[in-house]
């Protein structure tokens, strides 16, 4: 009896260790948490449980994972991160690239910027990095000049000349596909996009430099950086079949950094 008691005792510890590990990753609702849907399987089968937690704007993912709600998160770009951080002193850190995928800005009344009227209404994000995105499109095609082109952190105070006297209106990024009825001109990041059935590649009518600043990333706190989940996630991501999903899924919209 005892060596039978033993025995299972044994069995019950060593299935305990194989017990996969189980880590939280926030998203945004869209194409951000249909590929984490992919990675989920990926990493299911190398010993890496995810649960995927999705999130409907771009400020609380970042938050939760600083109070410790989630292990990561995947759906900002690293001056977006960069910017949260300058302003809340959260100890999270990138430790991966995901996708890279230039934005658009939309219109239902137009078909191309020139057409734009003098006056016309112009939404865009109102965080400061995807706001300065917004800008940045208009001032690559010509319609805005900025203090500095290159800065991620542009404002409307940095508009030095404005020849069409276009008015901004910003709003949370998660709101600005329901604009589209209401003003002129859409800043629509990509996953909000596709989320709201447009197809960046074909119903925009202008893009951003696809080299731009703006790639996705895995990001983590500080003190979980070298854990050895955080490249169990990391090799999950940047596995072939996630690169497979993302070609067949969203034909060049989202493109793989890896």
């Amino acid at each position: 009896m005892r060596i039978l008691m033993t025995a299972i005792a044994l069995a019950a510890l060593l299935a305990g260790s194989a017990r996969a590990e189980t880590i939280r990753v926030g998203a945004t609702g869209g194409p951000h948490a249909e590929i984490l849907d992919v990675v989920k399987k990926v990493a299911a089968s190398r010993g890496l449980d995810i649960k995927v937690v999705e999130f409907t704007d771009y400020v609380v993912p970042n938050q939760a994972l600083a109070l410790k709600d989630l292990e990561a998160n995947s759906f900002q770009h690293e001056p977006y991160l960069k910017n949260q951080i300058s302003k809340t002193g959260w100890k999270i850190v990138k430790v991966a690239t995901t996708i890279a995928s230039p934005q658009g800005v939309y219109s239902l009344k137009y078909k191309k910027l020139a057409d734009l009227p003098e006056g016309a209404r112009v939404a865009i994000a109102n965080d400061p990095s995807n706001g300065a995105r917004g800008l940045m499109i208009l001032a690559l095609h010509g319609l805005i000049k900025l203090k500095d082109p290159t800065n991620v952190a542009s404002t409307i105070a940095d508009i030095t000349d404005n020849p069409k006297k276009l008015r901004f209106i910003e709003l949370d990024a998660a709101q600005l596909p329901r604009s589209l009825q209401d003003v002129d001109l859409v800043s629509i990041n990509n996953n909000y996009a596709v989320q709201a059935g447009l197809n960046p590649a074909v119903d925009a009518i202008a893009h951003e430099a696809a080299d731009g600043p703006w790639v996705n990333i895995l990001a983590v706190r500080e003190e979980d950086r070298d854990k050895p989940w955080v490249k169990q996630l990391i090799d999950a991501y940047h596995s072939d079949e996630v690169k497979a999903f993302l070609n067949q899924r969203f034909k060049g919209t989202y493109i793989a950094t890896w």
